[in-house]
């Protein structure tokens, strides 16, 4: 098989892979070296279903050992199978880079042989990029759950950014759909590469010449919707992850049918909103002080389709508001709904100079209509009752048709 039918069989099976940011690399250009993840930096441009595109984003191989009954490159599937050399996507991320069209490589694979043996093959490309061509631009590899803490540590000598998949919300989703797997595995994975980059930070803390350990952190990706787990579930593993990994993002991919589908899995996709609403979810719990149980109680344990969930929030919530801009702590502020983390702290800097009114919030372009309800202001306070029926059909934003390229923008601005 040639490498342009590879290439277009791999890079059509790393589509579902949703985890490619490229934020937080460090490396820089030398005179020597090719590439640069500073400078002009990664161009972050983003495809209409919401992908990173900035990156040669493919797969070693589709070839699996495992089973895994919601993957398409399953080891029963049918799917036309392909492989690349490490020597060919080497030769490949370097010919785009010189094109222009990319300034990095994600690459992930499915398991051959053994988890150490993808893992070395992963490497490999990796380390001939940096050793051998003097690749500076930006590379994310997969960290294949169950490989040795040796070659996850030569990975992340290489790589800016590291990411083992938790693929399923709960360790019952993985036993039913995908028994060759486990939370435990693939939380090893996560613990070590978690104390590498704590360690490399320690050890260049010290001495700046100290090597490098995935300076951008480490990533995973949930599958949403393959079974009935409620997002309660789901943000309350994502949550645990964070704290316990010191993950830099969980990504969360809807579920997407594919061919010969097992009885067990849903015949269509969860709406694309119910994606969306997580990644708002997962920002309030990472930025706005949120709790799961906050977001996703036990009598409502799914996301609202309708609502953001901070507007939902304080709909259940009514008591804690209105809230006075001009005398509310910065976290009160914070679970307004309309209002984000940027808007917040540049009004606790403005009224140390004058009390706020509305046409301050109209300059920061606050949404009026949506904050109104909610806030006090030195020349507003709500008319409308916080428990008034009318208020829910008052503060709804209108629906319009939602696509992937306009949720991944939302859920990256903050604004909640």
């Amino acid at each position: 098989m040639d490498v342009r039918k590879k290439l277009e069989i791999l890079a059509d099976a790393a589509k579902y892979d949703a985890s490619c940011s490229s934020s937080g690399g460090k490396r820089k250009a030398s005179k020597e070296g090719l590439g640069s993840v500073e400078g002009m930096g990664i161009c972050h441009s983003y495809t209409p279903d919401g992908r990173c595109v900035s990156l040669l984003k493919i797969l070693l191989t589709n070839f699996c050992i495992y089973d895994c009954q919601y993957c398409i490159n399953r080891i029963s599937s049918d799917t036309a199978r392909a492989r690349f050399t490490p020597a060919e996507v080497v030769q490949l991320t370097l010919d785009f880079y010189k094109r222009n069209y990319i300034e990095g490589l994600f690459l992930s694979s499915g398991v051959i042989k053994s988890p150490d043996y993808t893992m070395e093959q992963l490497i490999e490309v990796a380390r001939t990029l940096r050793e051998v061509h003097g690749f500076q631009g930006y590379i994310h590899l997969k960290a294949v759950p169950g490989a040795s803490k040796e070659l996850i540590d030569e990975a992340g000598r290489h790589a800016d950014r590291l990411s083992a998949n938790i693929e399923l919300p709960t360790e019952g989703d993985l036993k039913k759909l995908a028994p060759e797997k486990s939370f435990a595995v693939t939380g090893e994975t996560m613990k070590e590469i978690s104390t590498r980059v704590e360690q490399a930070k320690a050890e260049r803390e010290e001495s700046p010449k100290a090597p490098k350990f995935a300076p951008a952190g480490q990533s995973t990706q949930m599958i949403v919707g393959a079974t009935p787990t409620p997002d309660a579930a789901i943000l309350d593993t994502a949550s645990r992850l964070y704290t316990r990994f010191k993950l830099k993002r969980v990504y969360y991919s809807a579920y997407s049918p594919i061919p010969l589908v097992d009885a067990r899995l849903p015949a269509k996709s969860p709406p694309l909103v119910r994606e969306h609403r997580l990644y708002q979810a997962d920002w309030l719990l990472r930025f706005y002080g949120f709790r799961v149980d906050e977001l996703a109680p036990p009598e409502h344990p799914d996301l609202s389709l309708e609502l953001d969930p901070k507007l939902a929030w304080a709909l259940r919530r009514r008591e804690s508001f209105p809230v006075d801009v001009n005398r509310a702590p910065r976290e009160s502020l914070l679970r307004v709904p309309g209002m984000g983390v940027r808007t917040v702290d540049r009004l606790l800097r403005i009224r140390r100079w004058h009390r706020i009114t509305l046409a301050d919030l109209a300059r920061l372009r606050v949404p009026l209509t949506r904050v109104k309800p909610f806030i006090v202001t030195a020349d507003h306070r709500p008319t409308l009752l916080l428990d008034s029926s009318r208020l829910v059909e008052k503060v709804k934003p209108a629906p319009t048709q939602l696509s992937l390229f306009t949720a991944a923008q939302e859920a990256r601005s903050g604004e909640l």
